[in-house]
């Protein structure tokens, strides 16, 4: 669970850049292709292009598609009509998209990882309550598209790494999924990007490094191979534990106003669901990957 513990809170400080520094100033698909090909320099170079089952490469590249290409475009085109804690708010249905969609791959219902999914979004929700703004379908519906695309991809991971298994290590093998994110990012900025809305500040650039190098390269990779080591119900609460951390460092550092007393209890509620998805997961034997 720590490599989900860490990338939950670069996550969550990620969403206050992109909403303070990108969001409006910088072209959504630019800044989304930047983050990938910085990944892909990262990780491409320690990929293994022969050792690798010619199914696995595919399904990494589906998967690269999913959770990070069509995910992060449609993030970034909802921070155009959303706020960082509209958006933040908006995701706290991940958890309920990991449950289902693993529960059916495994053919089978888990009232346990359910209620665990349910109760995490029940505190995410006391967090915003009643701050949401008149105009903000657009957003919903971009948001919801994008925790459907971020579950499916950490979830179709888990069991194709159970399903091939391999003596390389996880990177090794992990370069072909920003291979797969660059098949949307490209085309999408080639087809709809503004060239005049580049970075213009060295401050700009600077976020963008942070945010290729940190959460996109390290953490969707941290976030993937941790989803390896913890049950489904634990790896559908871990979606949400950025929610309270991202709003906390956003009124901390960018003086947002948010009601602390909601935001603590809504944070505590999410704690008790991680409790209540190991209790219910204590009777499965989660999929381990290889470190």
């Amino acid at each position: 669970m720590g490599y989900l513990i860490i990338v939950a809170l670069i996550q969550a400080f990620s969403f206050s850049l992109i909403g303070e520094y990108l969001a409006g100033h910088v072209d959504s698909y630019f800044a989304v292709l930047a983050r990938v090909v910085l990944a892909g320099l990262v990780f491409l170079p320690l990929t293994r292009w022969r050792q690798v089952e010619p199914r696995f490469m595919r399904s990494m590249l589906l998967i690269g598609a999913l959770q990070y290409g069509i995910t992060y475009v449609c993030l970034y085109l909802s921070f155009r009509v959303l706020t960082v804690p509209e958006v933040l708010l908006f995701t706290i249905l991940t958890p309920l998209h990991v449950t289902l969609i693993e529960d059916a791959m495994n053919r089978r219902f888990n009232p346990w990882a359910l209620l665990a999914a349910l109760v995490a979004v029940g505190g995410a929700a006391v967090i915003r309550f009643d701050s949401i703004s008149g105009e903000f379908f657009i957003g919903f519906l971009l948001l919801q598209l994008a925790n459907f695309t971020y579950a499916a991809g950490q979830v179709l991971y888990r069991h194709l790494v159970a399903r091939h298994p391999s003596d390389l290590p996880h990177y090794a093998r992990f370069g072909y999924f920003y291979l797969g994110a660059l098949l949307v990012v490209l085309p999408a900025f080639l087809l709809f990007g503004n060239a005049q809305h580049l970075p213009s500040t060295d401050v700009q650039w600077l976020v963008l490094l942070f945010l290729g190098l940190c959460p996109t390269a390290l953490g969707l990779y941290w976030w993937n191979k941790g989803a390896c080591l913890v049950s489904g119900g634990t790896l559908a609460v871990m979606n949400n534990l950025h929610v309270p951390v991202g709003l906390l460092l956003n009124l901390l550092i960018w003086n947002q106003h948010e009601p602390l007393g909601r935001l603590f209890i809504g944070g505590g509620i999410i704690l008790a669901s991680v409790w209540l998805s190991r209790l219910g997961a204590r009777a499965q034997s989660p999929l381990v990957g290889k470190a």
